[in-house]
């Protein structure tokens, strides 16, 4: 039976041991354990517990973490068999490392369920592995500090961090563990970038090394329940809020006299240019150029964010958090329970959501968007035409073979050659052009990089034969075109 000095107010009592060292334990933890007869602690791996009073009887939850599956259902089982003893007379006094509030899962399991229950619980706080690391590393905690649980960020494909704020990596209990964060921080921070690693912070022996990232799980590096990992910030601006005060002071008073005239119509054009020549950039494949041009078309959206928010039309969270819902309600069948066999089911599934969405969009007694209305009328034309395309022949209007639309491509060259008037070329042209994007649809190309493609080729064998005429003393337009052709011919030899 436990013996609560506040039998009346508080069944269950969680405490804070501290991050380690038996001198940081608060004088309210040790008042507490000196007034009681027993306590049950998630777990005896911690150097504290040697140090507690004599007379507690102790009880441990050491022996779930053998036979569970995994940590989460460990916590769940803790936490119910704290209520359970939370309903005795006496109440529970449930014990954890470090703060209760920090990284304890399990206590947030026992909160809930209490508040389910209208069950009383009283923290008694403690020192968490934070402070001690502060002090071991010389930082303050107030310089935008985060926090995370190596478990959590094992997880992830992509870090929940900003790159330009230091952050504390927190239960780094295994060198395996050390692996998996090691794998998620870097797709966010350079292989080379120094980290360090704590052990033991607030300890007599308390120590800090320094490696790579990449090494973060070399052999000879000490991971366990004692282990904490400091990310610094990196040496230059590389997270998204770091961007967005940037741009916003370049409007501010004070800032660009340029950027603060632009708006959302100014700025059409700069936008179209950088899309442009991001598609530059990705045709060379010089992964260089495509990261600066990238740079400079996030830079057009920062600055129509901005231009939004200053409006009070909407913020940077807002278009983060609609694309980022969008995806996931998107692909039921990587964050829901929807089956897919192959890409065409998630293209059928995608356009089936869409419509929904169109028809939540436009009300029961409004008529629905047509599939093929959020196809932008300013994407370049053959861009366009395959979109409108694809849309369509996923909805079921498809010819049943390449064959069939070659034979279409052949009747729409034949009534172009039959066409009497411009008006009436015009119009079989663009069906021809219409039905060439659908052959290059068929064979898995786009249309729009096929025919860029076509066009650089053309460029460069274009200026291979002005340099040959050149080299012969002569305009190339003054050469006899059975000259040109060859040359032509040459040409593509060359490329």
């Amino acid at each position: 039976m436990v013996t609560n000095p506040w039998p009346d107010e508080r069944a269950i009592t969680i405490v804070g041991l501290g991050p380690g060292n038996p001198a940081h334990l608060t004088r309210e933890a040790w008042d507490l354990f000196s007034h009681v007869q027993e306590v049950h602690l998630r777990t005896t791996r911690h150097p504290t517990v040697g140090s507690l009073p004599s007379h507690l009887v102790l009880h441990s939850f050491d022996y779930l973490y053998e036979s569970a599956a995994d940590f989460a259902s460990v916590y769940i089982q803790i936490a119910e068999e704290i209520l359970s003893l939370g309903r005795r007379a006496g109440g529970v006094v449930y014990a954890v490392p470090g703060h209760p509030l920090i990284g304890e899962t399990s206590v947030q399991h026992i909160l809930q369920l209490a508040r389910q229950e209208g069950t009383a619980v009283h923290l008694v706080h403690g020192l968490s592995f934070v402070e001690p690391v502060l002090s071991q590393l010389g930082l303050d905690g107030l310089e935008g500090l985060q926090l995370a649980d190596a478990t959590d960020l094992a997880s992830r494909q992509h870090p929940p961090l900003d790159p330009d704020r230091p952050a504390l990596v927190g239960q780094l209990y295994s060198q395996r563990l050390a692996g998996d964060v090691k794998l998620t921080l870097m797709n966010a921070y350079p292989d080379e970038h120094s980290v360090r690693i704590i052990q033991a912070a607030g300890m007599p022996d308390a120590a800090v090394q320094s490696v790579p990232l990449y090494e973060l799980d070399r052999q000879g590096v000490i991971a366990d329940h004692l282990t904490t990992l400091y990310v610094p910030p990196l040496g230059h601006a590389a997270g998204l809020p770091s961007l967005q005060q940037t741009v916003a002071q370049l409007r501010a008073p004070g800032g660009c006299p340029w950027d603060q005239e632009q708006t959302h119509e100014t700025l059409r054009p700069h936008l179209l240019e950088e899309c442009y020549e991001v598609m530059e950039a990705l045709d060379a494949g010089e992964p260089a150029e495509l990261c600066e041009e990238l740079g400079d078309l996030l830079m057009q959206i920062a600055m129509h964010v901005q231009i939004a928010t200053e409006h009070g039309e909407f913020h940077f969270a807002d278009v983060i958090g609609q694309i980022d819902a969008k995806l996931r309600r998107r692909h039921p069948h990587v964050f829901g329970d929807a089956k897919v066999r192959d890409t065409s089911d998630v293209l059928r599934n995608w356009d089936a959501i869409k419509r929904e969405e169109a028809h939540g969009r436009a009300g029961d007694s409004q008529v629905p968007e047509s599939l093929l209305a959020k196809v932008p009328a300013t994407l370049p034309a053959l861009a366009r035409a395959q979109a409108l395309s694809v849309r369509a022949a996923r909805a079921g209007f498809e010819w049943p073979d390449l064959v069939g639309v070659l034979d279409k491509l052949a009747e729409e060259v034949g009534e172009l050659a039959e066409a009497r008037d411009h008006d009436a070329a015009e119009a079989e042209l663009g069906d021809v052009l219409f039905t060439v994007v659908n052959v290059a649809r068929w064979l898995g190309l786009e249309a729009e990089t096929a025919l860029r493609g076509a066009c650089t080729r053309f460029a460069a064998r274009y200026a291979h034969m002005e340099r040959q005429a050149r080299q012969r003393g002569v305009n190339l337009a003054d050469l006899p075109m059975a000259e040109q052709e060859a040359l032509w011919q040459c040409a593509k030899e060359g490329s």
